[in-house]
Formats: structure tokens, sequence, C-alpha cells
């Protein structure tokens, strides 16, 4: 059993995101087959010893791994790679999102989904959804100013945006992965002055309007343009945040 474990383990990258770096390696050896189906994996005891983790990691690390499908858990004995660890359904959870360069995939995700249903939105559009994402847009200046983060009414304005498409699948997509498509832990609203969070907002507004307004006007590619655009300046936005961390 120790050979096996240390065979598991001798992978693991050593990366600031430990609970990352050993989600990553576990859910490497269960695609390939060394931790097949039912097999049974070894203790959290056993996972810290062979990677030097603290107990909480290891625990997060089960549980992101029961979220996605890929373990399972019975009382007393353990975790056992499930009999079907591929799961038919893709999810992502907060925790996958520990991060940066993780919210960066997250964007170019979004990229490859928003920027298409922007120009969709743009020829398919009906009143009804323009008064809708204009009322989120409202939403979300005035849950800014009022000191919240401002998530929800994010997420609610691009999922507008994809309700706009008449391709129910965009929306439902979307509803899949929730509010963490919108990771705006990162941008620490709660420490700024406000000037500078009237500033943030109005920046986002900009850019927000610009997507609006492309849709609202019925122009398919000055929309997919404007989407890309926010989206772009989100990342660099990330990317300068990566880059302040490293100099720290």
């Amino acid at each position: 059993m120790a050979d096996n474990e240390t065979a598991v383990f001798n992978t693991i990258q050593q990366t600031p995101n430990l609970r990352s770096g050993l989600v990553d390696t576990l859910i490497a050896q269960i695609e390939s087959g060394d931790l097949a189906p039912g097999q049974r994996l070894p203790t959290e005891q056993a996972i810290m010893t062979a990677t030097g983790v603290s107990r909480t990691v290891v625990r997060e690390a089960l549980a992101s791994l029961r979220a996605k499908g890929l373990i399972i858990t019975r009382q007393g004995l353990g975790a056992f790679v499930a009999d079907d660890p591929h799961p038919r359904t893709f999810s992502i959870i907060p925790t996958d999102l520990e991060s940066i360069d993780e919210v960066l995939h997250i964007i170019e995700l979004r990229m490859g989904i928003e920027v298409e249903a922007a120009g969709l939105a743009a020829q398919r559009r009906t009143d009804e959804d323009l008064e809708r994402m204009a009322a989120r847009m409202t939403a979300l200046e005035a849950s800014i100013l009022d000191g919240g983060s401002g998530v929800e009414e994010d997420f609610a304005f691009h999922r507008a945006i994809l309700v706009a498409t008449h391709n129910s699948y965009y929306a439902r997509l979307f509803d899949t992965f929730g509010s963490v498509m919108v990771p705006r832990m990162w941008t620490r609203l709660d420490t700024m002055e406000n000037r500078e969070r009237k500033k943030y907002i109005a920046r986002m507004q900009r850019e927000h309007g610009l997507i609006f307004n492309a849709i609202h006007a019925g122009e398919p590619t000055a929309a997919q343009r404007a989407m890309r655009i926010h989206l772009n300046k989100s990342a660099a936005r990330f990317f300068e945040l990566r880059d302040q961390a490293i100099q720290r």
C-alpha cells in the first residue's frame, strides 16, 4: 500500500495553492486509471504524510473531488473513487477559483460563450429583453454604491444577454455555474474608498453600456466587439493583480 501511495502522490506540484495541486494530481490519477473505479483512497493521514500538506488542505481537496462527482465517502470506511468517475455534468465551484490563473481560465471560457451570445442577442432581442438588461445595469450600480459586491447583479446583467439570444441553452449553461462565473472576490471593493469605488463603477458601466447600446442598435458585430473588449479588460485587470502579487 505504501508503494502505491507514493506512486499516487509523487507528481504533486508544489504550487502556492496546495489544495489545487493535490486536486489536480488526484484528478489526473483518476482519469488515467491509476486510481481505478471503486478503489479506496489513502487515509487523510497517509495523504498528509505523502504530501506534507495540512489536514485542512486534504479535507478541502477531497470535498472538491466529491463536489465534482469523482469520489464518494462511506461512513467509517473512507473515500473511494466513484464507480463512474467521469461526471456527465460539468461544474465550477467557488473553491476552483482560488488562484488568479484559474480566474483567467474562466474569463477565457466566458469569452467563447458570451461573445457569440452578444451577437445573437443583437439580432434577436425584444423590447422586454432590453428593459431587463437596463434594469440589471441599474441594479448593479446601486448595489456597489451601497457597499455590496455587485456579483449577483453583474451575473444577472450578463445572463440577461444570454436570455436575449432566445436560445435557452445559453442561459441554462450559465445557470449551471451560477455567479461563480463573476469572480468578484479578487476585486476587493470593500477596501476601496468612495472615490475609487465610483471610478470603478463608471468604468464597468461604460463597458456594459457599449455592449447594451450595440445590442439595442441591432448591430451584432459591434456587440461582439464590445463584449470581447469588456472581457479582455477584465482579464487585463487580473493580469495586473497577478503581477502585483508576484512583486510582493
